[in-house]
């Protein structure tokens, strides 16, 4: 009896021991949340709030509320589909995947508007200019032996169309160099007269188009006696182009990396150089876009053109005398007509405007080129052609027999009598 007391007593502490070592359950493993892609239970949910929301508005606005619109029946329907969207989510995702799926839809929405309405303008413009752009005089003739009631085989856009390629390459040469100039000035030396010149810039980018071409009618026309002429509209929009191309490229060259600028310096490379061989090719792209961002604004300018440039119905290729018009300006006198063909010929006026704003945007890309770090292959065959001539010369540099130091002059023969100095 003793022998198993004492068994007993040494054996039952055990089996809390046995207890306590036990493995715990394992427990289910964090299942990852998807971030992005198409799910089952996401698509049933989109479209069960869409009908859910559409429902609630059919509600409200026919039987318990006294509302009405299409716009508020519209905005009401979103808001509910968002709502119910949101709780829909919320029945299997946490709060952060709510709050990221909700987003996701609201800018889904908010692109999808902007691309309907930009391909409405679009769509629209060509679709009522299609009667006068399937015309080729269209395009080769001018509009001086032509008027309302002709029908559209006769006359064209070709003055116009000329007017704004003239004040537009006009004003480039203007504002290209000085905007891009004044940026790398504000970029480069900073101060406080460039945080003048910066307010002075951004103040300008609110200029309304009609006092830039007072300005230089006051100034080019009215006080140094110049006629109206493209060259005076061209003066114009670079008015109201250079704040908009110093603006933009100013925030385009902040974006270049300092350590560029401080690798280039460390070399030995004075300040102009620096900016010439390493910020502006890094920052090109950019510049590109800052050029065309200015471009776009002072194309479609009317109220300046018509100041100092004046209209015309014939084609002038001289931009220093005599007036001349631009597509702007020819689209405002073309549609204002009561005449169908003269509104046909505006919109197709339009159409033009729009194509050429794109080629000249395609323009720009190309001579931009791609962004920092992405070659084309002619500038990659360029670089290694480059490198492999750096090699060459390293090592000729480094060939037997041929030191850096090695003297360049041989040492002086000895002299007819044997004797040395």
């Amino acid at each position: 009896m003793t022998a198993v007391t004492v068994v007993e007593e040494t054996t039952a502490p055990a089996a809390p021991a046995a207890e306590a070592l036990a493995p715990e359950p394992a427990l289910p493993p964090d299942r990852p949340r998807r971030i992005g892609g198409v799910s089952r239970s996401g698509v049933l949910s989109l479209c069960g709030a869409a009908a859910s929301g559409f429902c609630v508005s059919v509600l409200l606005f026919g039987q318990l509320a006294p509302f009405s619109g299409g716009l508020g029946f519209t905005v009401t329907t979103y808001v509910a589909f968002l709502a119910i969207y949101a709780v829909l989510t919320g029945l299997e995702e946490d709060g952060q995947a709510v709050r990221d799926r909700v987003m996701t839809v609201v800018l889904w929405t908010a692109a999808t508007l902007l691309f309907s309405a930009l391909f409405l303008v679009v769509g629209f413009t060509a679709w009522r200019g299609r009667e006068a752009l399937s015309h080729g005089n269209f395009f080769t003739q001018d509009m001086q032996a032509s008027g309302p009631l002709d029908p559209l085989t006769h006359g064209g856009i070709a003055h116009a169309m000329l007017g704004t390629l003239t004040m537009t390459a006009i004003a480039l040469a203007i504002t290209v160099p000085l905007g891009l100039a004044c940026a790398v000035y504000l970029n480069q030396i900073p101060g406080r007269f460039s945080r003048f010149v910066r307010t002075i810039v951004e103040a300008m980018t609110a200029l309304p188009s009609i006092v830039a071409g007072l300005m230089v009618y006051a100034t080019w026309i009215l006080g140094l006696g110049m006629q109206k002429s493209g060259l005076a509209a061209g003066f114009a929009i670079s008015v109201m182009m250079l704040p908009i191309v110093i603006r933009a490229a100013d925030v385009v060259l902040r974006l270049v990396p300092g350590t560029l600028t401080e690798a280039a310096e460390a070399l030995g490379a004075p300040r102009w150089r620096t900016v010439w061989h390493v910020i502006l090719p890094t920052a090109r792209s950019g510049l590109a876009t800052a050029v065309i961002l200015g471009t776009a604004r002072g194309i479609g300018e009317t109220s300046p053109v018509l100041l100092t440039a004046g209209f015309t119905a014939a084609l002038n290729a001289d931009p220093t005398s005599g007036p001349m018009v631009s597509l702007p300006l020819a689209v405002f006198n073309f549609v204002k007509s009561p005449e169908p063909a003269m509104i046909a010929r505006g919109f197709g006026a339009a159409a033009v405007l729009m194509a050429l704003v794109l080629v000249l945007f395609v323009i720009a890309r190309v001579i931009g080129g791609r962004g920092p770090g992405h070659q084309t292959k002619r500038q990659a065959r360029r670089t290694a052609r480059a490198s492999r001539r750096d090699v060459a010369r390293f090592d000729e540099l480094h060939a037997p027999g041929l030191s850096l130091f090695a003297p360049t002059t041989a040492p002086a023969a000895p002299t007819a009598t044997g004797e040395n100095d």
